[in-house]
């Protein structure tokens, strides 16, 4: 099992909206690096919920893979704001995968505790500049993260 951390702004879709809809579709990733990310993400790997573009952004939740390789829709639909003229249906250019809502944390792990906690190779989201909507957790630093956000 392989862990991520996984942002999205709550305003748009947010832990709350995940747990009322159960499960969601990650689509509209136009980034080639987080998409990549995507797609090597297997059947059971953890995500860490991070909700960004908010004070303060942070982690609150966690979710599960439960589909992968996923051809993302919104690349077709010429009323979304992901839509991609240079995509078919017999050459699609963008993937998604299916999360199950897992749990919510007690409380948000900010990004000033992650960076009290964590250095830029431990952990991507604290490395300054860094941007990518999906990013690799390794295992001691999910473990960690995970003993940080149970902790009271």
């Amino acid at each position: 099992m392989a862990y991520w951390l996984m942002k999205s702004e709550p305003d748009v879709y947010g832990i709350d909206h995940l747990q009322r809809e159960g499960t969601t579709l990650w689509d509209g990733i136009r980034n080639y690096q987080a998409r990549n990310f995507m797609r090597t993400m297997e059947i059971g790997d953890q995500a860490f919920f991070y909700h960004s573009n908010t004070k303060p952004p942070g982690i609150v939740g966690l979710m599960e893979v439960i589909e992968t390789q996923l051809i993302d829709p919104s690349q077709f639909d010429p009323s979304s704001k992901y839509f991609d003229p240079a995509a078919t249906p017999e050459r699609p250019r963008w993937d998604c995968v299916r999360l199950r809502y897992v749990r919510h944390f007690d409380s948000l792990l900010s990004l000033d505790a992650l960076r009290d906690n964590f250095s830029p190779e431990e952990l991507g989201v604290v490395k300054r500049g860094n941007r990518l909507s999906i990013l690799p957790v390794s295992v001691s630093s999910a473990e960690q993260l995970l003993t940080l956000l149970e902790s009271p």
